[in-house]
């Protein structure tokens, strides 16, 4: 089964809460991701244009077409320490 965003929530900042659809869930900090040189990225640090994010087909997506990888993230996350299991809603 394909890890996919169930749901999304912005914390302010560059943070986001995350929902994935095998159950875990945690918070990520996109600090880091956004200050990486590139011209998708560029639009991205500004926080008015970051918290435009919205979910397309899962995956947490900009309007100039930058997406994230739900499983790419998720490893992320759980490789930091941040996923932890989430009770049904």
């Amino acid at each position: 089964m394909l890890t996919k965003i169930a749901k999304m929530e912005k914390l302010g900042g560059f943070r986001l809460r995350l929902r994935f659809s095998d159950g875990s869930g945690g918070e990520h900090d996109f600090s880091a991701m956004v200050a990486e040189p590139g011209p998708m990225m560029e639009p991205l640090r500004a926080e008015a244009y970051f918290n435009r994010v919205f979910l397309e087909f899962g995956a947490p997506t900009w309007p100039n077409g930058f997406d994230i990888d739900p499983e790419w993230l998720r490893r992320n996350m759980a490789a930091a320490g941040e996923l932890t299991p989430v009770a049904a809603e």
